[in-house]
């Protein structure tokens, strides 16, 4: 171990991913921007799902456009290296901050972003080929510590490996589902759709999936079979792109990919970079090693420590609770379980009190097209609407208002049924990380992790 702390790899592969991590990035809200997407989900909601324990994130109304620039202008300047340490905490924060405004928005590659984002601010991604090593030469340096390109490596190494363990499940092995849903419908892209209509093609799918999760790090790390494994990364994610309307996702795992190559490899980058814009490069080779202090390096790895112990247990934790994972989803976000379900439901929100009030609750009075769909098969959403409901309606006449709700969800193609208890008040039960006994029993099994 002592061996390995002192062992030293070039710089230029942390400089490159710190450069297209923040072009990406940046690229992503000019995206989300153009799209009104900031209006349309965080702007004009009247209420917002935090997260449990951050109850305190709330939404800035108008300012939340300077939220976004402030995330924007951040992600730009880290590209750059400019102000680099001021910049990647900034980009950390506001970035958090917006995944944390409404649960309805959660998507596994902002909480990848937000990860990242945390590892890169104890990491020199500034010492080589950035804007600050230009202007402060002390701290241009070509070497840097091997364990800070190999932390990064781990953490996509355990996302994809995560994302794999989660496929072996019996709805997506054995029965290709949610794919067997989702791509008949997509049968009209041009050359390739028609094979969508075959039924065994989501088998493929399936299989070659769960297969790669499993593989791709490993095959990543060979340098043998690397080229082959970056070509599958491309296929892959380029299919998903395609097929999915899943963000950004797939192009910030084809460019993470990246990582894993040698440091010759970025080498050729930085230069051809240098060629494009018409800078020398040689500058940026002092034959030099970056250090940290002792104490600032004890510091930085007890804290990585903990970060991947967390990152290794926390997919686990579902085992906590009773119940099948899918339909409780007690301990699924966060886990990387990506794309495993289709879930559609329907909730219907009763509001009543001991003096006879009682009316039936139209959604859309209160909650966004995306916010009521996502609430409709979430229990602790359910939980949370039921609480807003009896909080407003506290304050328009209802004494102790009672909330119940009618809840049908399918899921992965199964015949509906209740979710919720439909006798139990929800405006009386409380959030918290214990097992919430009125979620209705699945009465089936997935079998797998």
């Amino acid at each position: 171990m002592r061996n390995y702390l002192r062992k030293t790899t070039s710089a230029a592969p942390l400089a490159v991913f710190r450069i297209l991590f923040g072009l990406m990035l940046f690229g992503s809200i000019v995206r989300f921007w153009s799209k009104g997407w900031i209006d349309e989900l965080y702007v004009k909601p009247r209420y917002f799902f935090p997260f449990y324990g951050f109850e305190f994130v709330h939404a800035l109304g108008q300012n939340t456009y300077l939220l976004f620039a402030v995330c924007g202008l951040s992600a730009l300047l880290v590209a750059l290296g400019l102000f680099y340490r001021v910049a990647i905490i900034g980009l950390f924060v506001s970035f958090t901050y917006i995944e944390l405004i409404d649960k309805s928005t959660y998507l596994n590659h902002y909480y990848f972003t937000s990860m990242v984002g945390l590892l890169l601010i104890f990491l020199p991604a500034h010492a080589y080929f950035s804007a600050d090593a230009y202007r402060r030469r002390t701290l241009l340096a070509d070497r840097i510590p091997a364990w800070c390109i190999d932390s990064l490596k781990l953490f996509v190494a355990l996302l994809y490996f995560f994302a794999g363990l989660a496929k072996l499940n019996s709805d997506w092995l054995f029965h290709a589902l949610p794919l067997r849903i989702w791509l008949p419908a997509h049968n009209d892209i041009p050359m390739v759709g028609f094979l969508f209509n075959y039924h065994w093609i989501p088998y493929v799918f399936s299989w070659f999936g769960c297969l790669y999760d499993l593989s791709i790090p490993f095959l990543l790390l060979n340098r043998r079979t690397r080229p082959w494994a970056y070509v599958a990364v491309v296929i892959f994610h380029g299919l998903t792109a395609l097929l999915f309307p899943i963000g950004m996702f797939p192009y910030i795992m084809i460019v993470t990919a990246l990582i894993f190559f040698s440091a010759d490899f970025h080498q050729i980058i930085i230069d051809q970079i240098g060629v494009w814009f018409s800078a020398s490069t040689r500058f940026m080779r002092p034959y030099r090693g970056y250090t940290y202090q002792p104490l600032v390096t004890k510091a930085i790895l007890i804290s990585f420590a903990v970060f991947f112990t967390i990152q290794l247990l926390f997919p686990f934790r579902y085992l906590l609770y009773p119940g099948e994972l899918f339909w409780t989803e007690q301990g699924y976000r966060f886990s990387w379980r990506v794309m495993l379900m289709e879930k559609a439901g329907y909730a219907q929100f009763t509001v009543k009190d001991n003096s006879g009030n009682r009316i039936i609750v139209n959604n859309t009075e209160f909650l966004t097209p995306l916010q009521e769909k996502m609430m409709s098969t979430q229990p602790d959403m359910m939980l949370q609407y039921a609480h807003l409901l009896r909080d407003y309606y506290a304050r328009h006449g209802f004494r102790s208002p009672q909330v119940y709700v009618d809840s049908y969800v399918a899921l992965n193609g199964r015949m509906g049924r209740p979710l919720i208890d439909p006798n139990v008040d929800l405006a009386n039960e409380q959030e918290s990380f214990q097992h919430k006994a009125w979620i209705t029993s699945f009465n089936d099994t997935i079998y797998g992790f």
